[in-house]
């Protein structure tokens, strides 16, 4: 069967199903449910393992520099903002729990590349700051880890991600807007 794109596979909606593993596995459900539409697996399950495949690469940059990506999400935070900020608001601006901006912060401190000092009217907030070291570290990996991530999209062509930025750009705009709703 050969789908609107001239992609094999296509189903009830038309669309193809592509020769990828989300896509052998819309072809399992389909088998043993066609009356639903796997539209939003295909989505959303192609989003889910392109994470965990981006994942499991642990951006390699980071890795030859000592850094986990959420340790790196910190201190471009620091870096991109040019200003200290407490860990809530770092926690914040990374998608990240409280504690583990606590634990991360802890360990970058250790490292020497963030500092926190104590707010001089509430002595339960502290604010962070990066060190010269810590500044480094990211303006010196940042060419090399937009190198990596470029290389990582290459397969696409300049207007395929400009149109894919856009789309995921709007589907989290979207997602963000209405998190409180999608929770059951």
């Amino acid at each position: 069967m050969t789908g609107t794109n001239g992609r094999p596979g296509a189903g009830a909606s038309g669309e193809a199903v592509r020769a990828d593993t989300v896509g052998a596995v819309v072809r399992q459900w389909r088998a043993v449910h066609p009356d639903l539409d796997t539209g939003p697996m295909e989505i959303i399950g192609r989003v889910n393992r392109c994470a965990a495949l981006l994942q499991q690469a642990e951006d390699a940059p980071l890795r030859r520099a000592g850094l986990s990506r959420p340790e790196f999400d910190l201190l471009g935070a620091l870096r991109r903002t040019g200003h200290e900020l407490t860990p809530g608001e770092l926690a914040r601006e990374t998608f990240s729990s409280g504690a583990a901006v606590t634990k991360r912060l802890k360990q970058l401190t250790e490292r020497g590349l963030v500092e926190r000092r104590g707010d001089s009217r509430d002595r339960r907030v502290a604010h962070v700051r990066l060190t010269d070291a810590g500044r480094e570290l990211v303006d010196g990996l940042l060419p090399d880890q937009l190198a990596y991530e470029s290389a990582a999209l290459s397969g696409l062509g300049t207007a395929e991600q400009g149109e894919l930025a856009g789309l995921l750009g709007d589907l989290l705009a979207q997602l963000e807007g209405r998190l409180g709703g999608l929770r059951t």
